[in-house]
């Protein structure tokens, strides 16, 4: 019995375990037998976590930010600038609630463009990293704005790409570098987007932290993928060495080098021992290659999108992004994800990666489907928005395109974009203040303000166009010679053409407008004063004299005009009487003693002016002189109520032109007075409020000529006239020919800065505003009527572009009325109240008899002979 117990003692574990066994075989045959029940088990557990996840990832994405990033012209950032942008971007992409899946633990770079744009940078990512991302190591280059919720409407063809890094898993991309930027690829192959089409190309890199688990075991296969394929070679060679070894002994030079050799018979008969190679010990560095290590490596996604209105543009604009995608490819490379069956790709367009390529798209969410596993340094030219090396296109919404007869813009030049396309491009007139040309003559300056001028007239604009050469009149007269200009255009032509000549008429101390005295003394005097190079240093006796007599006209003018008798006002040439006539000086002084001169004038005719010796008023009457010798400018100046009137034509949208004869001393004395004169009239446009001040343009072509006469004045219109809706146009063939205020002046305040070809040192001062890109060299070799231009649009520079000026004939062809050239022409004359030459000459000899006569109606009835004297 006894013997018994153990026995029983060691069957029922066997028992136990024999069942145990028994069940599991059971239960493995019944799944065997229902293995659709456990299918559907797993795959309704997996569809509920996944369904769980998804919403989690909805909720997590929902709590997203988006920043705009916008740099300056001048962003060059370094590798370490941009390298330290990555890792802020890396650590960003943590800043999520712990519940949150990794899938949408994600940073989000999104490259965009519509055609309205170049190329927009923006980051979206978790909103606990919005602190994070909006300080950025590129610092003050790069400005960095909220970013708005962007709404895309539907187009009728969209095509989407998924692309993935094919290669050698460890190779890194290629080292691409910084200049040329390596976005330019990118930009050239959205450059000719056109929105009107409903074009659209957006590309997302979607970055986030290596997973450590999965990167782990990847090394692990890694390793044993380099030991396994080291062992293959170690026994590749090893059955090489055979084949060698045997091959050399089976060979008849060897036999016989046996038989003829010296060792005995039966020594060394063996055959040779060939020791096969040891494997070579895998580094795993070189093993792993980017790999290696956990410092700065991240994964991936990279997810585009092209769509357009217009069939086949999708497809093309696709295309092109891979072929820029294909610069960064070396050992590894960014391949589209998907196989081509004859003429359909599948891919994420077509089932079953449609439906996660759309969710990825919408939500954020990072879910390769493959570990694209890349270290910072690679994407290093996508971590940054464009830089100063990016050569960015000018699309449509860069410059308005230029509607005939629009007020708002300005035409420019013609563009022709990267597709080809040709259009007139503009600016916003209210931001066009002052513009500056240069270039050698005939290189298009002229035609190309011309082509503006002409634009502007068409929509209702007014103008001046002062042109020392009258060249550009004749030019733009056909254009011109429409009905609806006839009452606004005036010629202001002191070049007395043809066998009867008529000219114009305008008296700089008119007074009938109700000027202030001051200004229109201040005004003429100065001109006077430009010209021939008076100062407070140099000539303070003649600034002294000339300021007085005028002050004393000036009061004539006043009274005359105050007696309803305008026709009897002085004019410059009655200076000389005033100054060297006794009977007229005192009758002029007894007029206007009552209340029309301030008494210091009166004090300094009566004390100061006796005491001048006679040869004192020789440097005030010589310019006087030249200008009364000439019979073009005696007519043109000596009419008692002129016609010319600045202030009124700027008020009334008129078209001036004025073409002052020549660039002769007396030329330029005239020019100086007209400049001085619109000086006086623009500022006194401060009597009307600015929201009334209508806008008026002054072309001045040949700058060189007009700032001889009057520099200090036309760098004061550069300076002022912005303040009063009136802005500036200068044309000039050399910036270092125009005096150093000009020079300033314009290049300061200039809104349009533009160039044509010219010499290699005439370029140069102009290419150095643009930071010399382009250069002086790439400038001089433009062609006839091209142009380099910087402008204004909406507040920031644009360009510099290169355009082609506008020529006349080919722009305004529709504008051209070559019949009507001389009835226009004859209306402008009439606008500007010319007369035969000879008749304003006889009259401007008589004037001095009127001015007479009013003045002694005008004096006291008695004039003591005290004061006679005192006045002689």
């Amino acid at each position: 019995m006894d013997s018994a117990v153990p026995h029983l003692t060691l069957a029922a574990p066997l028992n136990d375990l024999l069942g145990l066994l028994s069940g599991l075989v059971d239960v493995a045959g019944w799944l065997l037998a229902h293995w659709y029940a456990l299918a559907l088990l797993v795959a309704g557990c997996w569809r509920l976590a996944e369904w769980v996840v998804r919403r989690l990832a909805r909720k997590a994405s929902a709590e997203r930010m988006a920043l705009e990033l916008v740099p300056t012209r001048h962003f060059d950032p370094g590798l370490e600038e941009i390298f330290r942008r990555g890792v802020q971007l890396a650590r960003a992409s943590t800043s999520m609630p712990w519940w949150a899946p990794r899938r949408t633990k994600a940073v989000q770079i999104r490259l965009r463009a519509d055609g309205s744009s170049t190329l927009r940078y923006r980051i979206e990512g978790p909103a606990g990293g919005e602190r994070l991302l909006s300080i950025t190591p590129f610092g003050p280059a790069v400005t960095v704005k909220k970013g708005l919720p962007i709404a895309d409407k539907p187009r009728k063809h969209v095509v989407r790409a998924e692309f993935i890094l094919r290669g050698k898993p460890t190779a890194p991309l290629r080292d691409v570098p910084l200049d040329p930027d390596p976005l330019q690829p990118l930009v050239d192959a959205v450059c000719d987007l056109r929105a009107g089409l409903g074009d659209l190309a957006e590309l997302r890199l979607d970055i986030q932290r290596a997973p450590k688990w999965t990167l782990r075991a990847r090394r692990v296969q890694l390793m044993s993928d380099a030991r396994r394929r080291e062992r293959r070679e170690a026994q590749r060679t090893a059955r090489w060495l055979r084949q060698d070894a045997d091959g050399v002994e089976d060979s008849l030079g060897w036999q016989l080098q046996q038989l003829i050799g010296s060792k005995p018979a039966g020594a060394g008969g063996g055959r040779r021992l060939v020791m096969p190679p040891v494997p070579r010990r895998v580094e795993p560095a070189e093993a792993l290659g980017k790999l290696a290590d956990d410092d700065h490596l991240v994964r991936v996604q990279l997810l585009v999108m092209c769509a357009s209105d217009t069939e086949g543009r999708a497809e093309a604009r696709l295309a092109q992004l891979q072929a820029a995608l294909d610069v960064f490819g070396s050992g590894s490379r960014w391949a589209m994800r998907g196989w081509h069956l004859g003429l359909w790709r599948l891919g994420a367009d077509r089932w079953p990666s449609r439906r996660s390529f759309e969710r990825r798209w919408e939500l954020g969410h990072c879910q390769p489907p493959r570990p694209n596993w890349v270290r910072l340094e690679e994407l290093t030219g996508l971590l940054k928005p464009p830089t100063r090396h990016c050569r960015l296109p000018l699309l449509a919404g860069d410059l308005p395109t230029f509607e005939f007869g629009n007020p708002e813009v300005l035409l420019q030049g013609i563009h022709q974009g990267p597709d080809g396309r040709r259009r007139l491009v503009a600016t916003y007139a209210r931001e066009t203040l002052f513009e500056v040309g240069v270039g050698k003559a005939g290189g298009g300056k002229t035609e190309r303000a011309l082509a503006q001028a002409i634009g502007w007239a068409h929509a209702g604009g007014g103008l001046m166009f002062v042109d020392p050469h009258r060249d550009s009149w004749p030019r733009a007269l056909p254009f011109l010679a429409h009905d609806t200009l006839a009452d606004r255009i005036a010629l202001i032509d002191l070049g007395a053409h043809g066998p009867a000549p008529q000219v114009s008429s305008w008296n700089p101390l008119d007074m009938r407008r109700g000027q202030a005295a001051h200004e229109v003394v201040e005004a003429t005097a100065d001109a006077f004063a430009s010209v021939l190079g008076w100062d407070d240093a140099t000539a303070p006796r003649a600034l002294t004299i000339l300021t007085a007599a005028l002050a004393v006209l000036v009061a004539v003018n006043r009274a005359a005009c105050q007696a309803g008798r305008p026709g009897d006002q002085t004019t410059l040439f009655h200076v000389r009487p005033l100054l060297t006539d006794p009977a007229f000086r005192t009758t002029a002084l007894a007029g206007v003693e009552e209340g029309r001169l301030d008494d210091e004038t009166h004090s300094w005719w009566r004390v100061v002016f006796p005491t001048l010796p006679s040869d004192a008023f020789a440097v005030v009457l010589n310019p006087i002189t030249r200008l009364a010798a000439n019979p073009v400018t005696r007519a043109f100046l000596g009419q008692a109520a002129g016609v010319y009137n600045i202030r009124a034509a700027m008020d009334t949208k008129m078209i001036v032109w004025v073409c002052p004869g020549g660039n002769g001393p007396t030329d330029r004395l005239i020019t100086a007075l007209l400049a001085r004169d619109l000086l006086r009239a623009v500022r006194s446009r401060r009597d009307v409020p600015e929201a009334r001040r209508v806008p008026f343009r002054a072309y001045f072509d040949e700058l060189i000529t007009l700032t001889g006469a009057a520099p200090e004045t036309i760098a004061s219109m550069f300076e002022d006239f912005r303040k009063y809706r009136v802005h500036v146009h200068g044309m000039t063939q050399l910036l270092a020919r125009l005096p150093a205020p000009v020079r300033l002046s314009l290049v300061q305040n200039a809104s349009t800065l533009a160039s044509t070809a010219g010499s290699h040192s005439a370029i140069a001062p102009v290419t150095a505003e643009w930071g010399d890109e382009p250069g002086p060299d790439v400038v001089a070799a433009l062609d006839r009527f091209d142009h380099y231009v910087s402008l204004t649009v909406r507040g920031r520079r644009v360009g510099p572009v290169k355009i082609t000026g506008p020529h006349l004939d080919d722009v305004f062809a529709a504008y051209a009325r070559p019949d009507q050239v001389a009835a226009f022409e004859r209306a402008a004359r009439i606008t500007a109240g010319t007369a035969p030459l000879n008749q304003l000459t006889t009259r401007a000899r008589g004037q001095l008899d009127r001015v007479n006569a009013f003045l002694t109606q005008l004096a006291p009835t008695t004039t003591s002979d005290s004061r006679e004297k005192t006045y002689k």
